[in-house]
């Protein structure tokens, strides 16, 4: 076993798949959200971690909140609708108890614990069902309340839309591929791509996403 060590104040991502109980092939469903998390690994870089702990649970962390956020935001395009993922991220120090197998403890555990018990009992609630990320930190965050009114409104945005919606959304994620080519993909026209993107909001997600990524 390692040496019990404190980390510095870190930005801990902690989620579980919601509904996994249910699922009538577990192994697909646990399938698909390792790969999803191999996607995001190899877009934003975690500092460790972000990969299945310990049942359906996962984790990792980040050294900024804009790191941990848009990690989140990938994983949710690339896992839902097929898996549909429940995420709190933690701001605060953390002990490696185990490296090897992920267990971690402190503050900055704690808090992502915590946000993720909040996203599951906002889930009940009629209003925020759409509710899948939440932030908290151990420490006073002037940003907290800020955050987590641009992630309820994200995840509604995300929750909402149809599955050809979130292909776009996954495609306008691609720095080089264009609207025309994302037309081509699914069969319609580049101007239908286009009113697709206004009317369903996802030009709004984008530029959300992109103020919230450079969170420090």
């Amino acid at each position: 076993m390692d040496t019990m060590k404190e980390l510095p104040s870190q930005y801990l991502v902690l989620g579980d798949i919601v509904g996994s109980r249910a699922a009538s092939d577990r192994r697909r469903v646990h399938d698909y959200l390792v790969e999803a998390l191999a996607t995001v690994r190899a877009t934003v870089p975690p500092d460790r971690g972000m990969r299945v702990t310990v049942g359906d649970e996962f984790q990792g962390v980040y050294a900024t909140l804009g790191e941990a956020l848009h990690a989140t935001f990938l994983l949710r395009l690339h896992a839902f609708p097929e898996v549909d993922v429940r995420i709190g991220v933690g701001r605060g120090e953390v002990t490696v108890l185990e490296a090897d197998r992920g267990i971690e403890d402190g503050p900055g555990w704690w808090a992502a614990r915590d946000a993720v018990e909040t996203a599951e009992r906002a889930a009940e609630r009629a209003a925020t069902r759409t509710l899948r990320t939440v932030y908290r930190s151990a420490q006073p965050d002037p940003r907290e309340d800020a955050v987590n009114a641009a992630l309820l409104c994200r995840d509604h945005l995300v929750g909402s839309v149809s599955e050809r919606s979130l292909r776009l959304l996954r495609g306008l994620m691609e720095s080089d591929t264009t609207q025309t080519e994302l037309a081509a993909r699914e069969g319609v026209s580049a101007s239908a791509v286009s009113q697709r993107v206004r009317s369903d909001g996802l030009g709004v997600v984008l530029a959300a996403e992109e103020l919230l990524r450079g969170l420090p």
